[in-house]
């Protein structure tokens, strides 16, 4: 096996973090450069006209608290494993983030948290992840299909009769999956997975769904808040019942991070189209949401990723966790 020597090691790597903050900051940057649906001089007007240095910092803090809330969650799953702080949290968080923002469905979060720890721990890592980002989604589909199931009972975008056939279908592939929970593919099945999380302590999993609830509320309320800024002024369970269901039907559509203001944009278009709301304001929010989540966590998450030392020291040794 060929020996690299420990400069070329750490010269490789340097070139892996400038090449991943690089293509992070040039999607973000084509993104925002290239949509032609952003029309500036209506949200500067806009802008201007309901500026408000509360507002803004209340919007700011909304960021702030969804991304605090999304560290608290992977600090305490984390523990399951070895306890740490809560700015070693941040680090991990915020530079797996930037790390996943180019790949499918943030794939590269999974490797990016999973480089901080023992390659002994990567396949616990890599589960709590999954359990991390598992909780957002069935919170996601779970007060989605409530907020779809009110909004359709108002404008009838679909027939009733529809909706009973799609839950037909999602109840008999719920049965499917549970009566083949014991057959095993390449050595995986549900029993198994149920199993390894039932591994985890309750109190764990407990705050791990406290901390979701909570991170969900403030990011569909962040974005029921930008909307009010535009002045879109709409009953608060007709908007938020847009708001829910977009976030819905977007999770259930594959796509990559830097794209996700895209994909919620076009589903939010449709829906709130249906509520006649102009389409810029719909585009803008999506975009800000974006902007505010992503875009700003990215650029701090940038400078962890720039730093990042492997827990390994070269001579094989183990560096000691924050």
């Amino acid at each position: 096996m060929i020996s690299i020597p420990h400069k070329t090691k750490q010269f490789l790597v340097l070139i892996i973090k400038v090449l991943i903050v690089a293509g992070a900051f040039y999607f973000i940057y084509n993104q925002l450069a290239n949509n032609d649906k952003l029309d500036w001089v209506q949200f500067t007007a806009k802008f201007k006209k309901n500026q408000s240095v509360v507002g803004i910092s209340f919007i700011l803090l909304l960021s702030v608290l969804n991304r605090y809330f999304e560290i608290l969650k992977w600090q305490n799953l984390a523990s399951y494993i070895k306890p740490i702080s809560v700015s070693e949290a941040t680090k991990q968080v915020l530079a797996a983030l930037t790390a996943g923002i180019f790949t499918p469905n943030g794939v590269g979060e999974y490797a990016g948290k999973a480089l901080y720890y023992e390659k002994s721990e990567t396949k616990q890592v890599i589960f709590l992840n999954l359990i991390c980002n598992g909780i957002q989604m069935v919170l996601t589909v779970i007060i989605g299909i409530f907020g779809l199931l009110y909004f359709n009972a108002k404008y009838n975008v679909i027939t009733t009769k529809t909706v009973v056939i799609l839950f037909g279908i999602l109840i008999f592939t719920f049965i499917i999956l549970f009566s083949l929970k014991k057959i095993a593919i390449k050595g995986y099945s549900i029993e198994k997975l149920i199993h390894k999380i039932n591994e985890v302590p309750k109190r764990i999993h407990q705050k791990n769904i406290l901390l979701g609830i909570c991170r969900y509320i403030v990011f569909s309320h962040q974005y029921y808040f930008l909307f009010l800024a535009f002045d879109v002024d709409l009953p608060y369970l007709t908007l938020m019942s847009a708001v829910t269901s977009v976030y819905f039907l977007a999770s259930s559509l594959p796509t990559f991070q830097f794209l996700d203001f895209a994909v919620k944009g076009s589903v939010a278009i449709f829906l709130f189209s249906i509520l006649g709301v102009n389409e810029w304001i719909v585009i803008f929010v999506s975009t800000l949401m974006w902007f505010l989540n992503v875009v700003l966590p990215v650029v701090i998450g940038s400078y962890y990723v720039l730093i990042f030392k492997s827990p390994l020291t070269p001579e094989g040794g183990t560096k000691k966790s924050n």
